[in-house]
């Protein structure tokens, strides 16, 4: 007889067809296949406008170190390539060279022919391996002293130009990796960028407005009075490259540039000493090598090369009263701003 009172409800089963077993007191805890029950949804909780605006500030402080290697690579490449230009000339010259000597042995062998022969040792002389030759000290004693002058030239002219060519294709070699770490410090830039802009993306509108107000009152104009203080100048070329500098105070900073129109922060300070006068290297890390370093902020003078954080990565030039003017980051433009609130601790100056 049917059971009665009691009844029992069918498992439910998912669109796949499996069947979902429910939790019971008991502690059946048999995970349901996908589709049975409810959708656990996570939710990310909306950054606050300073929130954003930290994680921003800290990817294009990123952003600039790279950049900073991403100049480095560029200026190797553009080394490189002078070099291997260069030797590429000298082998060019270096084969003329040989050639004209071999023309020279040669018209021996012609000559030595019309007169009854071809002497053995000019045989050698025009052979592909004249180095084997040389060490036939009996055969030697059969040369003119012309003919052993020349095929020395010859032999000292051959190992100059297969050492050229092994330092042409070293440096190839060299371009070649540094193409690559030139595309992916690129990359690397435009990811960190990227990402920022994702960030700000995601500001409404009025936050937007706000962090735009934030960053005019921090890019003064030209015609804002900043107070500098009456630090004197480091030198007459520091003087300059202040003044070429300060020409250039609200233009964007861009990564990679190098002006007229626009900067990344050594790009700056390698514009203004060249109006100067002054060659200074294209990266921070390496015009930190360019001069006297200075330690201590009260022994800077205007026109010094400051430097800022661990690693070297950002450049400005030093304005006086703890102020320098720099080509901060993406989204900035050439300014004065406190050594303060640059975002990384001073390590030092440097006097060119």
């Amino acid at each position: 007889m049917p059971e009665t009172g009691r009844h029992s409800r069918p498992s439910p089963t998912n669109p796949n067809g499996a069947t979902c077993k429910r939790r019971t007191p008991t502690g059946d805890r048999t995970t349901p296949p996908v589709g049975c029950g409810a959708r656990l949804l996570v939710f990310q909780p909306k950054l606050g406008k300073d929130e954003v605006k930290a994680k921003v500030d800290k990817l294009y402080e990123e952003a600039e170190k790279a950049t900073e290697e991403y100049d480095g690579a560029e200026e190797k490449q553009a080394k490189l390539q002078k070099e291997i230009s260069a030797i590429q000339d000298s082998v060019a010259h270096g084969q003329q060279e040989l050639n004209k000597l071999r023309d020279g042995l040669g018209s021996m062998a012609t000559a030595q022919y019309r007169s009854g022969g071809i002497d053995p040792s000019v045989q050698l002389f025009l052979s592909s391996n004249p180095d084997d030759y040389l060490d036939k000290a009996s055969t030697l004693d059969q040369m003119s002293a012309q003919q052993v002058d020349t095929l020395k030239k010859v032999q000292g002219k051959q190992r100059e130009l297969a050492q050229e060519r092994a330092e042409a294709t070293g440096k190839l070699k060299d371009l070649a990796a540094t193409r690559t770490e030139l595309g992916n410090k690129k990359k690397e830039v435009q990811g960190k960028l990227a990402a920022a802009q994702k960030l700000l993306n995601s500001l409404t509108a009025k936050e937007k407005a706000q962090l735009a107000a934030e960053q005019q009152r921090a890019s003064r104009s030209p015609a804002d009075r900043v107070n500098l203080g009456d630090a004197p100048t480091a030198s007459g070329r520091a003087a300059a490259a202040f003044q070429a500098a300060r020409s250039r105070i609200g233009s964007p900073y861009v990564w990679g540039a190098t002006g007229p129109s626009s900067f990344d922060c050594s790009g700056l300070t390698s514009w203004a000493y060249a109006q100067a006068g002054v060659s200074i290297p294209r990266t921070s890390q390496a015009q930190a090598n360019t001069g006297t370093r200075v330690y201590s902020v009260s022994d800077l003078k205007v026109g010094d090369l400051v430097f800022f954080f661990n690693d070297l990565h950002h450049v400005g030039l030093y304005a006086g009263n703890g102020q320098i003017l720099h080509a901060p980051r993406t989204g900035t433009v050439v300014r004065y701003e406190s050594m303060d609130t640059i975002g990384g601790p001073f390590m030092f100056g440097v006097r060119v």
